[in-house]
């Protein structure tokens, strides 16, 4: 076999990112809260940022000419128009700051071992909260206090490793024995399954629905309650339950309708997964990133929630220190890209206010109605429309909306709800999906329990009310509402 070495040439174009757009696309993408974290993270990191106290004019800004003899460089925005300059200028930086600034995701600083600057991992790691306990932990410290053999106690830690996370034993006992070095036999198994089953929460380790609904039932009559019915409806009736067929359950049982409903009314405040009580944690805040309202005079009035962001600047002694040219050339050189960092993040920020609040301008420009009428006023909207006035690309649109939310006089809404495709109503009118799925809801409200319509006639409602919906459209934005057919709506 012959091995031979060459040389060749090939003309390509490549369009790479650099580190700091990736960080400004990334702060666009950030929530309210997200970017209030992300904000406290860079002041533990870098010694030249500090906080300025609204409404209180501590130092001035870092003038322009400041900023050139430290950089030589100003704020990124990459638009349609400027893209050719900006990349261009990235150039420049790279030349003038080295391959580091361009190949390195994170910002140009020191080694902490060179400059005793603190560690952003172990920063992050000391204010990251403490892992919450699973259900298997949960589990584990329960059984640890259960009075049984040991053999019985090893089998059940066993068992615990298979419960899955809404409390559901799916595993056979017949298969357990493979995962372990020292396995337990089929009736130690058996004897820990039925202890377990007797933990909190009640229903855990069950094989299926009705198991689970059973073993809640059994702990409530344990507690002294007559659950006599309610077992007799779930180890016979859940299909029937399920597609309402209650007067076939009252006569097939001899109780009265009011019986049965008042049954299944216990047994809707089960739980059909139990597993998920342990380990949730709790619905994050919504903080809105943009108030929208109308003036007066009917003029649309966007401003940004600057009140809940903290207001950052560059300390005025580091300023000084950077152009010391008496100080240490290493201490002004950290200080230097320090201060670098900090402007990027400063013009990172900057630049997603003014950028999400000229995409809810026009946002509302379209969707005006919204203020006054509510859902049912929402028009079509696609994002290419709002970047294309906006001046963007699609995807800085995206960004820009995702997990943010406005504040408007009829409360608080993701941005993203008011983006949709829609249809044209009976008099030439564009409705967005939104807004036909608002009429769908208020007209299954609305409808007599006793006789809910049907798919086509609910079409044939929202024909009257100018909306021309096929069947089959009506019926997946029912499903997307989670209301059930007719038959199960009824209410006898």
């Amino acid at each position: 076999m012959r091995l031979d070495t060459s040389q060749q040439f090939r003309l390509e174009q490549r369009m790479k990112l650099a580190p700091r757009i990736i960080q400004s696309m990334e702060i666009l993408q950030l929530p309210m809260m997200a970017l209030q974290e992300r904000i406290e993270a860079e002041l533990q990191s870098n010694p030249v940022l500090e906080l300025r106290d609204p409404g209180v004019d501590q130092e001035a800004p870092m003038l322009r000419d400041e900023e050139d003899d430290l950089r030589g460089e100003r704020q990124m925005v990459v638009d349609g128009e400027k893209g050719n300059e900006d990349f261009r200028r990235l150039d420049d930086y790279t030349n003038a700051y080295g391959p580091e600034f361009s190949n390195s995701a994170a910002p140009s600083r020191a080694r902490p071992a060179e400059t005793g600057e603190r560690d952003r991992k172990l920063d992050a790691m000391a204010n990251a909260p403490a892992p919450e306990e699973s259900l298997n932990e949960y589990l584990l410290h329960q059984w640890a206090f259960v009075e049984l053999p040991d053999d019985i106690k090893a089998a059940g830690r066993l068992i615990i490793n298979f419960i899955e996370d809404d409390g559901y034993l799916r595993t056979e006992l017949e298969e357990m024995p493979k995962h372990t070095n020292e396995p337990p036999t089929i009736a130690a198994l058996r004897t820990a399954l039925t202890a377990i089953q007797s933990l909190d929460p009640p229903g855990i380790g069950a094989s299926d629905l009705k198991e689970c609904l059973l073993l809640q039932l059994e702990a409530e009559s344990a507690g002294g309650r007559d659950m006599s019915l309610e077992k007799e409806l779930v180890g016979r009736f859940l299909r029937d339950i399920e597609m309402n067929r209650l007067p076939q359950i009252a006569k097939r049982t001899g109780n009265s309708m009011e019986q049965i409903k008042a049954a299944i009314e216990n047994l809707s405040r089960l739980n059909p997964r139990p597993g998920a009580l342990v380990g949730q944690r709790s619905a994050p805040g919504v903080m809105p990133d943009v108030t929208v309202e109308m003036a007066p005079g009917g003029e649309l009035k966007v401003s940004m929630s600057d009140g809940n962001q903290p207001m950052l600047y560059i300390s005025k002694a580091y300023r000084k220190l950077a152009k010391d040219r008496t100080a240490d050339t290493q201490t002004r050189q950290f200080v230097q890209k320090n201060i670098r960092s900090a402007q990027w993040l400063i013009g990172a920020i900057e630049q997603r206010r003014a950028t999400v609040k000229r995409v809810v301008e026009e946002v509302f420009a379209v969707q005006k109605a919204f203020l006054d009428e509510g859902q049912e006023a929402l028009k079509p909207l696609p994002m290419a429309d709002v970047a294309g006035k906006v001046g963007v690309h699609v995807a800085t649109v995206s960004r820009a909306v995702a997990g943010k939310y406005v504040q408007t006089p009829r409360g608080i809404y993701p941005l993203r709800m008011f983006f949709s495709g829609g249809t044209t109503t009976a008099d030439g009118q564009d409705v967005a999906w939104d807004a036909v799925r608002v009429r769908l809801k208020e007209i299954i409200d609305t409808e007599d329990k006793a006789h809910p319509l049907n798919d086509d006639e609910l079409a044939m409602e929202l024909k009257q009310h100018g909306l021309d919906i096929a069947r089959r459209t009506v019926a997946k934005y029912r499903g997307l509402l989670d209301i059930p057919p007719a038959r199960k709506r009824r209410k006898y």
